[in-house]
């Protein structure tokens, strides 16, 4: 789990190919101070577990969903990554709650300046389109944001000085891909809603009663 407060931005030394995916090796420094074998590390917001540990940095492996759901299918060497250690949970949650697992993958539509203040537009696939609100939480390449305007195909973002200096964002051009995480709350809410309406639906030929009901919480 991760809060999508992004902590350094590492750059990719090597993608090698292995069966079925890619090895990469992750140059970074503030998160090598603690990072071990076996820990996750968001990059680009895709969960990834690091499977050797050296002094300037790590590897991992991408594979199958991972490379097929992700921009890691068209990583390169030299290219900018967030990087985010999984949340302690004696940690503070400035962000959101985010599980480093890629919903779907974006287009950079606009990149504009307001102010001090970045504005981006960004489309996204119209399968995830239930997850988003206007001022909910949304995930772009492991940063934690806010959606500011929503539309039926893409959907605004208000990115502060602080965030675009610290992160890839600052790289970033039209027409560039990116990952989304939508809120996970949201999903819950729905799997839930589900999962009522068949209960509802399996016990309507035996007649809903007041008693069944209350019980599932109406």
């Amino acid at each position: 789990m991760f809060t999508g407060l992004i902590e350094e931005v590492g750059l990719i030394a090597s993608v090698k190919p292995i069966a079925g995916g890619k090895k990469i090796r992750v140059i970074a420094k503030k998160i090598m101070e603690d990072v071990k074998i076996d820990d996750s590390v968001a990059v680009n917001g895709v969960c990834l577990t690091a499977t050797k540990i050296e002094f300037d940095g790590f590897w991992a492996d991408a594979v199958g969903a991972t490379l097929n759901k992700t921009t890691l299918h068209e990583i390169k060497s030299n290219c900018s990554v967030n990087l985010e250690r999984a949340l302690k949970l004696s940690d503070r949650l400035g962000g959101h709650l985010v599980q480093g697992h890629v919903n779907a993958i974006g287009t950079i539509l606009e990149i504009s300046k307001l102010g001090e203040n970045y504005y981006l537009a960004i489309s996204y696939p119209s399968q995830i389109a239930k997850y988003l609100i206007s001022e909910g939480s949304v995930t772009i390449d492991g940063i934690s944001l806010t959606i500011a305007d929503l539309d039926s195909s893409k959907f605004g973002l208000s990115v502060i000085p602080h965030t675009w200096k610290t992160t890839n964002l600052q790289q970033k051009k039209v027409g560039d891909k990116v990952n989304i995480e939508t809120d996970v709350i949201a999903k819950y809410v729905e799997k839930l809603l589900i999962f009522k309406d068949k209960e509802i639906n399996k016990n309507t030929s035996d007649g809903l009663s007041e008693d069944y009901l209350t019980k599932m919480g109406f």
